[in-house]
């Protein structure tokens, strides 16, 4: 009975939130639109001639680079950002109390935001295919189910590591600056601006080491038929969530009891 109640908040949450979010159409237009970086590095790598380097053809490199696009557009998160506000406003005390934890709102949120972009993203994809209609192709289906299980996990990875940071919102207001020393590193290991490929060796090797380029490369070369091992990349996307996950729990747990001993 508890988790059939569980089960119906969240619908209506997540209805709430996608009523919201096609209320605000124009705006996250415009935010699909910021995130044109990929198309940028792709006519950067294309005019330089640089692919050669990491024999790509024309073809794998602009299929790469759509897969960043469409991956980032389904796996950005900015809980941080919502949370402190929430925190500074003085709004997480009712969040709290509420049957749910506070982080499903923001869960439900970004599933709404994904859902209403999922159109403009069609569309993008459309005319990227008119200008450029040798790179055309369609994935198998057992390429697009494993794309959108990477994605999926890009998605869990990255939203934990902002619950992580938001949690240490509990000791300090600065935690939009630990997001930017987080999202430095990311812009670079991810795979967002260069393929990890173009990377030296022992570089290509301390990268793997990082969550990131599990956010975007990885679910972005399974798109484009670059990747080779798939399972066990994924697998290994599964042990980042699962590590950041229980780092958040135990981040939010300490955090809670810091925010209770100051009175809220």
């Amino acid at each position: 009975m508890r988790s059939k109640r569980y089960l119906k908040i969240l619908k209506e949450l997540f209805l709430s939130q996608y009523s919201l979010m096609i209320n605000y159409r124009a705006e996250i237009f415009l935010w699909t639109l910021s995130s044109m970086l990929p198309f940028l590095m792709l006519s950067i790598w294309s005019e330089s001639g640089a692919r050669e380097i990491i024999n790509y053809s024309d073809n794998d490199l602009d299929r790469y680079f759509l897969g960043t696009f469409i991956v980032r557009q389904f796996s950005i998160v900015w809980v941080v950002k919502a949370f402190e506000v929430d925190l500074l406003k003085g709004k997480l005390s009712s969040l709290i109390i509420q049957p749910i934890h506070p982080m499903w709102r923001y869960f439900s949120t970004h599933i709404a935001e994904q859902l209403a972009r999922l159109p403009l993203v069609i569309g993008i994809i459309f005319i990227f295919f008119i200008i450029r209609p040798s790179s055309f192709w369609i994935p198998s289906l057992q390429v697009f189910m494993f794309t959108m299980l990477s994605t999926w996990f890009a998605f869990l990875i990255g939203f934990f590591i902002h619950c992580i940071i938001s949690a240490l919102c509990f000791w300090t207001e600065k935690a939009t600056a630990l997001e930017r020393l987080v999202g430095g590193p990311f812009l670079f290991l991810s795979g967002l601006l260069a393929p990890i490929d173009a990377f030296p060796p022992i570089m290509q090797k301390f990268t793997y080491l990082t969550p990131f380029p599990y956010m975007i490369s990885l679910p972005a070369r399974i798109l484009s038929g670059l990747e080779k091992n798939i399972f066990n990349s994924i697998i290994i996307e599964i042990v980042w969530i699962f590590l950041f996950y229980i780092i958040f729990r135990l981040t939010w747990r300490f955090g809670m009891k810091n925010y209770t001993a100051m009175g809220s």
